[in-house]
Order: C-alpha cells, then sequence, then structure tokens
C-alpha cells in the first residue's frame, strides 16, 4: 500500500513537472501570433535555371583541361512567417558547391555574388539585391560546399488576403552575358570536375 502512494506521488509529480514545464517554455520564449499557422503558403524559392551555375575557362576553349573554378546552386530552402496584414517576413538558406578544375590557379579563395529577388509570380522584380560569396578551399580540397543563409527578407502585399503563394523568391550567380550564354545552352561541367 505503501509503494503504491510512492509511485503515485511519483507520477503526479512527473505530470505537474511536464505540464509545468511546458507552460514555462512558452512563457519564456513569448510565443505569440507567429507561432500559430501560417495562413497561406511561403512563396516558392528556387535558383534561375540560366543563373543556378558558374563556370570560369581560363580561356575561349570550352573544354574539360580548361575550366577554372565552378559553383552550382544545390538547394534553396525558405521559411516564412505571416503577421496580419503586414509584409510577409522570409527566411532563405542555400547549400551552393564550389569546385576547382584542372585549369585553377593556386589560390584557394575565390570570391563571387549571387543575387536573391522577390518577384510578383510571372510579372516582375519587386526587389533585388546582391551579395559576395567568398569560398576558401582547404589545402588539397577540389571541392567545397557552403550554406548560405539571409534573413528577414521582406515581401509585400497589398491586404491581409494576399497570399505568399503570389509571390517567388529567386536566386542565381551573378554573371557576365557569357557565362549565362553557356548556361542557357545546357552545357555545363559540374563542381567536381576537379576530382580524380
Amino acid at each position: 500500500m505503501q509503494f503504491r502512494k510512492i509511485v503515485t506521488l511519483i507520477l503526479l509529480s512527473i505530470i505537474i513537472i511536464s505540464f509545468g514545464g511546458c507552460r514555462s517554455t512558452q512563457e519564456i520564449l513569448q510565443i505569440g501570433e507567429a507561432a500559430d499557422a501560417n495562413p497561406g503558403p511561403c512563396p516558392r524559392a528556387f535558383a534561375l535555371y540560366d543563373a543556378s551555375r558558374i563556370v570560369e575557362f581560363l580561356d575561349d576553349a570550352e573544354t574539360f583541361s580548361n575550366v577554372g573554378f565552378t559553383g552550382e546552386f544545390q538547394k534553396v530552402r525558405s521559411l516564412c512567417r505571416y503577421y496580419g496584414d503586414k509584409p510577409i517576413e522570409g527566411d532563405l538558406e542555400m547549400d551552393i558547391s564550389f569546385g576547382r578544375g584542372p585549369a585553377s590557379d593556386a589560390k584557394a579563395t575565390v570570391q563571387y555574388e549571387y543575387f536573391v529577388a522577390v518577384t510578383r509570380k510571372n510579372i516582375g522584380v519587386i526587389n533585388k539585391k546582391t551579395f559576395p560569396i567568398q569560398v576558401k578551399f582547404p589545402s588539397g580540397e577540389n571541392r567545397v560546399t557552403v550554406t548560405e543563409r539571409i534573413n528577414k527578407i521582406t515581401i509585400p502585399r497589398a491586404k491581409a488576403g494576399t497570399s505568399g503563394e503570389n509571390f517567388e523568391i529567386i536566386v542565381g550567380f551573378v554573371l557576365t552575358p557569357e557565362q549565362r550564354e553557356f548556361n542557357t545552352q545546357g552545357k555545363r561541367f559540374r563542381v567536381s570536375v576537379g576530382q580524380s
């Protein structure tokens, strides 16, 4: 009988602590309206095909032996939050892989630029910003993947009923006309070109 009372008291204590912990965790985190499920979907986020890759050649010959450095967007992920009738707020995370080809020079660091654009779906660009990205290749490595994060992207909307589905977040490398044409034609040397 005594044993049953002790087990019952222990179980009651665990239940009280569990429920009390949940409530205090919510209070500590100050969970408000953003904790509710979004009333609409997030804007689609993706890398623009024509700008999703970059390939540097030593000279004009588009051959494997002439490839210097390459880069390619691998994954683009987004998360968004709705706050009443205010603009939708989005966060972006991108995995970008870089490679060193046979014609790469001795430098271990290269720098590129990429853009993030918020667009009205199938209509036009609302806002576009360019970011630098510096890539360092560890000694003896020909490939490296970095994760870039962009926080608090503002997606404007006219009223609370406007869904994030009406917008897109598009990313890509800042390219020369020749590099863009190379991509448009579907040509490619993947980031692993320098690997044996």
